[in-house]
This record gives C-alpha cells, structure tokens and sequence, in this order.
C-alpha cells in the first residue's frame, strides 16, 4: 500500500511539474515577412527593427524572433516566395504560439502582380499552413505599411487598392486577426529611409501595433 501511494504520489508530483513548466515557457512569436520584418536599412537592426522592439515590449512571458527575408513576397509564383525560404521552414520547426505575417509589400511588383488572382487563395493556403502546426498558433495578418513613392516596381496603388482589400478579405474568412500597419504609418513619410522602408522610429510603430494587438487591444 505504501509503495502505491509513493508511486501516485509521483505521478501527481510529475505532472504538477510539467505543468509549471508549460505554464512557465514563454509564447514564441514568429516573425514572418519581409525586408520591412528584417529591418533592412534600420540603424542597429538588431536592437531596433520591429520584431526586437516587440519582444521588448511583450516582455519575459513572450520569446520573439525575426524570420523576415528581404525581398519576399507571398505569391507561390512571384520571384521571391517566402514558402520557399529558410526562413520559412525556420518559423515552422520553431513551434510558435503566435505568427504574425507581413508580407505583401513586393507582390506589389509588375513580375509579381501578373498573377494577383493567386494572391487570396495563396494566403489562405499560408494561413492554413500554420494554423495546422502542433502548436496551434494564433494567427495575425498584417495590412502593409504605406509606399510614399514607387520603388524597384513596388507601388501604393496597387499595395492600397488591390493587395489590402485581398488581405482583409482572406483574414475574415480565416478568422485570423488583422493588424493595420497602413494606417499606423500613414501620414508619416519622414519615418520612412527610401519611401519603402521605415526607419528605427517607423519600426517602433509597427512593433506597438503589433504589441497592441496580441494585447488584445
């Protein structure tokens, strides 16, 4: 009888400890997108592009980490998609809680915008990929920031007229959150280092965005 309750009383212990410990890890937040995500041009991107800043304010209970790839864009066919990253595979084995996707900015190109009528169903498919990991994580799409002047073929028109509604339609269908990094940047244009990319002040904005939003504010 004794050595019964010794062993029950072990797999209660056991399983008291696991449970602190899962309720001890802390979230991991993938990072996904593109040079804006990597923080190209930003002084110091280490410390100051969006994904350092946010860990910074998600604090000790969130472990962020930056899969952005300069020059990605979503589309299977475009040419740069982050499906066939490093990157990629890398925000996957990572077991994230949350992902938050930033892309869209570089489908925006003619050679990629040919062939916008894959955009929806390839960002659904995205979402999907994810959302069927084992660690369940939740899903945040974020609208891309302003384009102030046209650059390497990547334009506001197309970014605020075709790829937005695309995206918010493709969120409401998936029930994934949706984070409004347009309207978080614009008017702002002295943020940004070639009109394209925000510099360390424009990063900060995302990351509070983004912190907002996972916040669930």
């Amino acid at each position: 009888m004794k050595t019964f309750i010794s062993l029950l009383m072990l797999v209660i212990c056991s399983a008291f400890l696991s449970r602190a410990a899962d309720e001890a890890a802390p979230v991991r937040v993938a990072c996904v997108g593109d040079s804006i995500t990597f923080g190209h041009g930003v002084a110091d991107r280490a410390k100051n592009s969006y994904p350092a800043v946010l860990g910074q304010l998600l604090g000790a209970n969130y472990q962020t980490k930056n899969f952005g790839n300069s020059g990605a864009n979503l589309l299977k066919k475009g040419d740069k998609p982050y499906w066939g990253l490093a990157e990629f595979k890398q925000a996957r084995e990572d077991a994230p809680g949350i992902v938050v996707v930033k892309l869209g900015t570089n489908d925006s190109k003619p050679q990629n915008w040919k062939h916008r009528e894959d955009f929806a169903a390839d960002l659904a498919a995205l979402v999907d990929h994810f959302v069927a990991l084992p660690s369940k994580p939740n899903i945040f799409r974020c609208l891309p920031v302003p384009v102030y002047r046209a650059q390497w073929g990547i334009n506001e028109a197309v970014v605020a007229g075709e790829i937005i509604p695309l995206i918010k339609k493709v969120a409401a269908e998936k029930k994934a959150g949706v984070i409004d990094l347009h309207a978080a940047l614009a008017g702002r244009p002295e943020l940004f280092l070639d009109h394209v990319h925000p510099n360390a002040a424009g990063a900060k904005l995302i990351a509070q965005a983004v912190q907002a939003a996972i916040a669930g504010k």
